[in-house]
């Protein structure tokens, strides 16, 4: 096949898997919002006064920094506690989406407890909660950027 056979075939499957992952993400984030406990958390007060101060892309290397220590390892002492319910906007973010923990992550994302978290999954939780971040400032859905990337879902 020619490379330009293939890079157009290449881009009509880039096209139909993004549109896949994006269906499956909101699907999750309708069944999210259908849970009465997940659909109660918002975020308020100092925790969105930070958000608003510091910035998305700061805040999610916070999540990213929480992620590595607090979810990603395969044994985790205090798991099913590990994550607090306010003082950050990750915390908030992370009961919202289920990526609260290792419990949490196995019902609501598939992903399997008792081995370290892959980075793809890291990754793909990074977008949940950026993703939610960024619905709670007003401003997921209105630009490109704003959605989640294409990320790969767990089992995938």
């Amino acid at each position: 096949m020619s490379s330009i056979r293939m890079h157009r075939w290449l881009g009509c499957f880039e096209s139909h898997f993004s549109e896949i992952v994006m269906r499956e993400f909101e699907s999750l984030f309708a069944a999210l919002m259908k849970s009465k406990f997940r659909s109660r958390f918002h975020l308020k007060g100092k925790d969105l006064a930070y958000l608003q101060d510091k910035g998305v892309p700061l805040i999610l290397d916070h999540a990213r920094d929480f992620l590595v220590k607090r979810l990603a390892p395969a044994m985790i002492p205090n798991d099913g506690k590990q994550t607090p319910y306010r003082g950050h906007p990750v915390f908030v973010a992370q009961h919202a989406t289920a990526c609260c923990c290792r419990a949490c992550l196995h019902k609501w994302h598939g992903i399997e407890p008792g081995r370290e978290l892959t980075a793809d999954e890291q990754n793909y939780l990074i977008e949940v909660l950026g993703y939610w971040l960024k619905r709670e400032l007003g401003c997921a859905g209105k630009s490109e950027e704003a959605g989640p990337k294409q990320m790969m879902l767990p089992g995938f």
